[in-house]
């Protein structure tokens, strides 16, 4: 799996993939639900949210590969 966390680095090392990670979490992880949030909203919601968290740690283990 080492290598594909390498990828995941590389590509969103450089500014747009920064941009694009920025947009991801701004859609996601960012958001503010309102209270009038339907359980089906809030599931899709939380899965959108997991990936980003799991390409954010997948970045992370590519510039990290000892931890």
């Amino acid at each position: 799996m080492h290598d594909i966390e390498k990828h995941y680095a590389r590509v969103f090392s450089g500014q747009s993939g920064k941009q694009v990670l920025s947009h991801l979490r701004s859609l996601t992880i960012e958001k503010i639900l309102g209270p009038n949030v339907s359980d089906e909203e809030l599931r899709w919601w939380a899965a959108q949210k997991a990936l980003v968290h799991q390409i954010e740690n997948l970045i992370n283990r590519g510039n990290n590969p000892t931890q």
